[in-house]
């Protein structure tokens, strides 16, 4: 058996707030040491002269605003197995702080009393805990419950309960949520709004929503393929990787920062934000954050890296350019699939949008065909070419901005009869009338709407039946494509960028 002497005692900390002069200063916690917390008296300071000090207090039965302390009377505990253990599914809770009568048992953990509530072992530890009106809902590994806060419920015959008050009952009945989720080993990816708790289970690769209608999977939505690759990639065992969440009360959007394992050499991270009006994913950002938090109608998140570390700003700021995340400046991109008449052989000749100036294509790929054996090796085996290898691409496509260029005609110029382009010269286009016919490379504006045709860049094994390829070929072959399209570096930069529609005109392959 191990003897344990507790003994009550009473800690004062005498500090000073401001000087004479109504300024800040500290002047010295004398007695104490600077190595474990003290700090020196200020130089040249008369503390007779100086104003507002203050007295901390920290003690084991200390009483509100009392007059006098004492030292107290001395207990002593037999313990039988002085081992320490840690229940990780179990809560405990202390006495009451009463405000009329100014008695404190918060620190008050008494051995003989019903104290502690625990959940089921199986469920896993105890990662995060939220009061809600009379509820506290309980956010364990593998499990969500909730238990009634200061009630006890009472059930009907026909399974109904009726919470009813209970005076001496703390934490109720712990009740499991329907559905074998919880929050895993990652509570930094709980956020809430409302009626609504959103958090992450990677152990089952989803992101779920609690609400009044119980859990939903919320990464089912459109995403599930992405989750189940991306969430598998968070090493959270050690604490290099994190799944930060926050609620974004500015768009009314849950943020989502998956962080995979900060030891690897080039760690990745992808940050995501679901939008409860379309009930998708609509958008991925740039910017990897620390923390992130909601605060009077504003985001905020904490900077993890860089020369910005630990650094608040502020999201969607009318001062800051857009796409600009931690003073770098990034460039929006969509990428989409252009399908039409799904079960048609096409060529696609142009493409079109409607919107702002300063979108560009920087990517028109075609679908994959299929591996085929175009050979065999000296065992006799067919070598398989890899699809990617098979499919037809397109030039990039500059912006309306970007695609502008002049025919110099001066004869003394090194550029005579070369294409000069706007963002490299721009002086040749400065004047309201310049003496240059100006053509496009890229977009050509026509009625607000931008158009452009697409030109064959393929390269490679020609495709099996094809009987023109790259550059001799107008358009793409495929049965669809897919589309990516960026602003570029030259108009407006940091400026709204609009997008409506993006069409593409195509005829049926011979």
């Amino acid at each position: 058996m191990a003897l344990i002497e507790v003994k009550y005692f009473n800690s004062f900390l005498l500090r000073k707030s401001v000087d004479s002069f109504n300024q800040p200063r500290w002047y010295g916690s004398r007695g104490i040491p600077t190595v474990v917390g003290g700090w020196e008296q200020a130089p040249g300071v008369d503390p007779a002269n100086t104003l507002n000090w203050a007295i901390e207090e920290s003690r084991i039965r200390g009483g509100y605003n009392n007059t006098s302390t004492s030292l107290g009377a001395k207990a002593y505990l037999v313990e039988d197995e002085p081992e320490g253990s840690i229940r990780g599914n179990t809560m405990i809770y202390s006495g009451i702080f009463n405000s009329r009568t100014g008695i404190n048992q918060t620190n008050q953990f008494p051995v003989g009393s019903d104290i502690t509530k625990s959940t089921d072992p199986a469920d896993g530890s105890i990662q995060r805990l939220y009061a809600e009106d009379t509820n506290l809902i309980i956010f364990s590994e593998k499990k969500v419950s909730r238990a009634l806060i200061d009630k006890d419920a009472i059930y009907t015959a026909e399974g109904g309960g009726v919470p009813v008050s209970q005076l001496n009952l703390v934490i109720g009945q712990i009740v499991p949520y329907a559905g074998n989720f919880g929050i895993a080993d990652n509570p930094e990816s709980f956020a809430v709004y409302g009626y609504r708790k959103y958090f992450v289970d990677k152990n089952r690769n989803a992101v779920l929503r609690l609400s009044r209608d119980g859990i939903t999977e919320i990464s089912n939505y459109g995403m599930i393929d992405y989750f189940r690759d991306t969430l598998s990639n968070v090493d959270t065992g050690f604490g290099t990787g994190k799944i930060i969440g926050g609620w974004d009360i500015y768009t009314k959007q849950y943020t989502l920062s998956l962080q995979q394992n900060n030891s690897n050499p080039e760690p990745r991270f992808e940050t995501l934000q679901f939008d409860e009006k379309v009930l998708g994913w609509p958008s991925f950002y740039t910017f990897k954050p620390r923390w992130m938090f909601s605060l009077a109608n504003r985001f905020y998140s904490v900077s993890n890296e860089g020369a910005t570390n630990d650094n608040v700003f502020v999201h969607n700021s009318p001062d800051v350019p857009r796409a600009k995340f931690y003073n770098v400046q990034g460039k929006s991109n969509i990428t989409f699939v252009s399908n039409p008449s799904v079960d048609v052989s096409k060529v696609f000749k142009t493409i079109n949008y409607e919107g702002s100036n300063g979108w560009e294509v920087i990517s028109f790929v075609s679908d994959i065909t299929g591996a085929d054996s175009f050979e065999v090796d000296g065992l006799g085996q067919p070598i398989w070419l890899l699809p990617p290898k098979l499919r037809d691409t397109t030039n990039n496509i500059h912006s309306y901005y970007e695609g502008e260029y002049i025919i110099d005609p001066i004869q003394a110029s090194p550029t005579f009869g070369q294409p000069v382009y706007r963002p490299g010269y721009v002086a040749a286009f400065g004047d309201d009338d310049p003496p240059y016919n100006r053509e496009y490379g890229g977009f050509v504006r026509k009625e607000n709407k931008y158009y452009a045709n697409l030109v064959n860049n393929s390269s490679g094994q020609t495709q099996p039946g094809e009987v023109r390829f790259g550059s001799e070929m107008t358009g793409i072959k495929a049965y669809y494509c897919t589309v990516t399209i960026e602003n570029d570096d030259y108009t407006d930069p940091g400026g709204m960028k609009e997008l409506f529609a993006v069409n593409t005109t195509f005829v049926k392959s011979s």
